[in-house]
């Protein structure tokens, strides 16, 4: 009888863990709209290692509730919490060369943006100008800006950098975008919801 019991005992244990790890316990996923369904469905897929999903973290901080901070040195972004708590997302950010540091706003939010390649990416990338002289991409599921965007600005100046969601998300902690930060889509949609026009943003 005792055996039984420690059968049964187990498996409740292994599902109360599931949505933990040793700093964080993970959050419900956001409710999404019928137009998110879709095209979510439809966007690629990837398995996120496991210390890039979404978590509420302890997180002691000076900045105040409601304030994202981006740490792109171990690619991660907290939205602060009150309490010395904050949501702890995994993110890919810029590569050395590419990366952008400051203090920002959102200055604009986007559901399924429209993307146009900058001038500068396009240098880099002329099999990009086709797209460029296009007008760009449609916002959708194979769409580079993803689910969401956050677009930064300094005082009422675009700095053409992002926090959006992405069609890439096998890359999901790595240093590898231009400069932007990206998300998984379900991440992007999480800090859309939370995060309001005006929000301070430390990328760090």
């Amino acid at each position: 009888m005792r055996f039984k019991t420690i059968i049964w005992v187990l498996p409740v244990l292994a599902m109360s863990l599931a949505g933990c790890v040793a700093d964080g316990v993970a959050t419900p996923d956001p409710t999404l709209s019928a137009r998110d369904s879709e095209y979510l469905a439809l966007a690629p897929k990837a398995d996120i290692p496991s210390q890039f999903l979404r978590y509420k973290v302890d997180y002691d901080t000076t900045e105040k509730p409601g304030t994202i901070i981006v740490d792109t040195k171990h690619m991660f972004l907290y939205y602060v919490l009150p309490g010395k708590k904050a949501i702890r997302y995994g993110i890919a950010a810029g590569s050395e060369a590419a990366g952008w540091t400051g203090v920002a706003t959102v200055g604009r939010k986007e559901e399924w943006p429209h993307w146009t390649p900058p001038s500068d990416m396009v240098k880099r990338w002329p099999h990009l100008q086709p797209t460029a002289d296009a007008g760009g991409l449609p916002g959708g599921p194979e769409n580079p800006l993803g689910a969401r965007a956050l677009y930064l600005f300094q005082g009422n100046r675009d700095t053409l950098y992002r926090i959006h969601g992405t069609n890439e998300p096998d890359q999901i902690g790595q240093a590898v975008s231009s400069g932007c930060i990206r998300m998984s889509n379900i991440d992007a949609i999480d800090l859309y919801n939370r995060a309001k026009i005006g929000t301070k943003v430390v990328v760090e």
